[in-house]
This record gives C-alpha cells, structure tokens and sequence, in this order.
C-alpha cells in the first residue's frame, strides 16, 4: 500500500523522521516535558492506535499507553486475537500536555506532520482513534466520539485506510459499566474490519472532508 498524505513530505526514512520529532521545538509543549512520546510497535502493523497526547507516566517511560490505561488498552488488543507489539501505538501529539489538558489546535498542528508520516510509513490496513482529541483530527470532524464510535470511515487523503473511532481508555477505566461494554464492542468491530469485513454504517462524518482533503 502506498499512502501520499500531505503532512508527510519532508521525511525520506523512517529515521529522518524520529530524528525531527525527538529534536522538535515547534510549539511551547517541547519546553515542558521530560522526552518526545514518538510512538512504539511494528512498523509494519495492520492495526495502528492513535490517541490524544501522552500523560505523566508516558511522558516518564517514553512510551504511550501506560499504566492502567495501557493495561486496558492491552487487554482490549489480547481480546481480539493481538499483542501490543502486533501494533503501532502513537499520539496526536508526542510531548505531554501540561496537566493533561487536552491539546491546543495549534499543538495539534505543530505535530501533525510527524502523525502523517508515521500514518504514511506504517500503512496500516485500519487505525483505531482513542477518544475525541484523536477522532476529530484525523477525520476532520466537529462531531464527538460518543456518536461515532464504533463506525467505520475512510482516512481523508488515504481512503484505502479504514478509521474506526472508540472511546479513550482512560475514560472509560473512568466510568466503566456501559463504556467498557461499548469499546470492547468496538474492538469486535476492528476485527471484523482486519478480516476484511464491511462494517454497517461505513459513512463520511458530516464537516469532514472528502477523499482529496487533507489528512
């Protein structure tokens, strides 16, 4: 598969590209966090994960989806017949928001042409969004996650990548019950789509744009 999304050039290699991230100052983000949270998994993966921006314990460790949601999230992959290294797990952003706020729309920009790489790079066949944060950017959407989650949608530029957006680990350790049940069936949905079946509902969310936007 070969993706030409449009945040991406400038990155020959794979190494080209975590080089920049690691050494990158391009928002006020960079002056408060320990390291760069670039991302981790295969290369090569058919599942990708992105969600928001790393916490305090990822911004720590240097890796994303840690602690009690990475537990989560790591079960949720072991329910569907995956590992955490079958993956490739990344943020929106890859420095810590202070407080764990969520991202400014100009942070979000600043690091999006790292996304668009990795996104390029890793052709996954299908990306998980974890939350809002992470569904409104790569679909281009105003609507929340509690209306799209569990449908599929193609990528924005890259529309042979299915997106299927699902709630944030965190929120749900947060509120369980009803949450748990609803990205666990989520989760079902990603491995249908893995085995190549159409999900029902498969639509553009409205204020997205089309296969030639920007992804």
């Amino acid at each position: 598969m070969s993706l030409t999304l449009t945040g991406a050039a400038g990155f020959a290699t794979w190494d080209d590209l975590e080089r920049a991230a690691r050494s990158c100052v391009a928002c006020g983000l960079a002056e408060g966090r320990t390291q760069v949270v670039f991302g981790v998994g295969r290369r090569d993966p058919v599942l990708m994960l992105v969600g928001e921006g790393p916490g305090a314990e990822e911004d720590r460790r240097g890796e994303p989806f840690v602690g009690r949601a990475g537990g989560l999230l790591t079960a949720l992959l072991a329910d569907i017949g995956l590992r955490r290294d079958d993956t490739y797990i990344a943020n929106v952003v890859k420095c810590r928001p202070p407080n764990n706020r969520d991202p400014a729309p100009d942070e979000i920009a600043a690091c999006r042409p790292y996304l668009d790489a990795q996104i390029r790079f890793c052709a996954p066949r299908v990306i998980v969004t974890l939350g809002n944060v992470a569904t409104r950017a790569l679909l281009g959407t105003r609507e929340g996650i509690t209306k799209l989650r569990g449908r599929s949608f193609p990528l924005p530029g890259a529309g042979e990548v299915t997106v299927i957006p699902t709630l944030h680990p965190a929120a749900v350790l947060r509120t369980g019950g009803v949450a748990l049940a609803q990205v666990r069936a989520d989760f079902v949905r990603v491995k249908r789509a893995l085995a190549g079946v159409p999900a029902a509902g498969s639509v553009r969310p409205a204020g997205a744009p089309g296969p030639e936007g920007r992804v």
